[in-house]
């Protein structure tokens, strides 16, 4: 399994266990009040709203991810939806070491 597919499993995880904040205008107030610990944005989502979230995640310093498809994160999660913040520090904090590796 690569990490790619470990991230998408965890994000199934943080679902099941009510640790994601998905949609543009919770995942944005998710941001603003400190819960959001990791924010996917999905590579086709829409150019206006990568730049609201890209701007908004740098200035927040939270951790920005546009990795996967709006597909991808529909089937990791059962949610279609362009954004999804992960509203739990575990959860980001494995997602990000697989990121990085």
């Amino acid at each position: 399994m690569n990490n790619d597919q470990k991230i998408l499993n965890l994000l199934g995880l943080a679902r099941r266990a009510g640790k994601l904040e998905a949609g543009e205008d919770i995942a944005l107030k998710a941001i603003r009040n400190g819960k959001a610990s990791l924010v996917f944005f999905a590579s086709d989502g829409g150019s206006s709203s990568l730049k609201k979230f890209t701007d908004k995640t740098t200035s927040y310093d939270v951790p920005f991810c546009t990795k996967f498809t709006k597909a991808e994160l529909a089937d990791a999660t059962g949610m279609p939806r362009t954004v999804i913040a992960v509203a739990n520090r575990g959860f980001a904090k494995k997602m990000r070491q697989y990121l990085e590796q």
